[in-house]
């Protein structure tokens, strides 16, 4: 690994590159806040994807990426003199800083889930802190992440089930209801239904210390693993999957899972 002044030595030849390549080249010189965005975001999903599958190299390559763009916009507030990245690096460290009284100041907090209890209210006494508990949750949330989130900031200020238990019986509840309204035909009322179904089982996730995000992906992973054996054997044998009856799709997806047992 690298010492701190290594460290200090390769970000400042990031930020003179950057410099550069805002002075010099053409694409990198007509950029703004908005055309970075879409980038932005699709940059924030593959290092999330390298996340998932614990591609180290990658995992470097993406962190590199999203750097970037955090440099890009400082960059670019710099040339209106609205901030630079030692602005954006200084306010970090500040908030951080307060956000950690048991470490930085006389606050004790001896667990992960004691610290997790003062996170609202610390944030709340900020300058600019968010002015409700549920203001800070970014409305442009992938709406399961930001259920989960929704979910996790309510039980920072003690709103939560007493018993992890007791969700499955809200579970149970809002399933019943879902399918009251699915033999009514009432696609509507339905929707609702399903959405708070789906946010009772994204609860009991959290209460589980099981994120759904993550759950989903490794099944949608997993799905496609599995499909793609079963098509693969179609294809093998000469076939085409709409020949084939569901059973004999069943019978290779079972042997696609068996195929995945150690």
């Amino acid at each position: 690994m690298h010492t701190r002044e290594e460290q200090m030595a390769a970000f400042g030849r990031f930020l003179d590159v950057l410099d550069t390549l805002r002075e010099k080249c053409p694409w990198d010189r007509k950029q703004t806040n908005e055309s970075l965005r879409p980038n932005t975001i699709e940059e924030t999903f593959e290092l999330c994807d390298a996340l998932m599958k614990n591609d180290k190299a990658n995992i470097c390559k993406e962190l590199g990426d999203v750097l970037l763009h955090v440099a890009f916009y400082a960059k670019i507030a710099s040339e209106t003199g609205d901030f630079d990245i030692a602005d954006v690096c200084d306010r970090l460290t500040e908030k951080l800083i307060f956000r950690h009284p048991h470490v930085y100041g006389e606050a004790k907090a001896d667990s992960a889930g004691e610290v997790a209890q003062n996170w609202e209210q610390i944030k709340r006494k900020e300058k600019d802190g968010n002015k409700t508990v549920l203001s800070g949750v970014p409305e442009a949330l992938p709406s399961l992440i930001k259920a989960y989130r929704i979910q996790d900031k309510a039980r920072n200020v003690g709103f939560d089930w007493e018993k992890r238990e007791d969700v499955w019986v809200k579970v149970s509840e809002e399933l019943g209801e879902l399918k009251v309204e699915l033999e009514k035909d009432d696609r509507e009322a339905a929707t609702d239904e399903f959405g708070d179904f789906l946010f009772s089982v994204i609860n009991a996730g959290r209460l589980y210390h099981i994120n759904p995000d993550n759950a989903l992906e490794r099944t949608n992973r997993k799905f496609i693993r599995r499909f793609n054996y079963v098509e693969q054997a179609v294809v093998n044998g000469g076939r085409e999957l709409k020949d084939l009856t569901l059973s004999e799709m069943d019978a290779l997806w079972d042997e696609a899972k068996r195929q995945e047992k150690p």
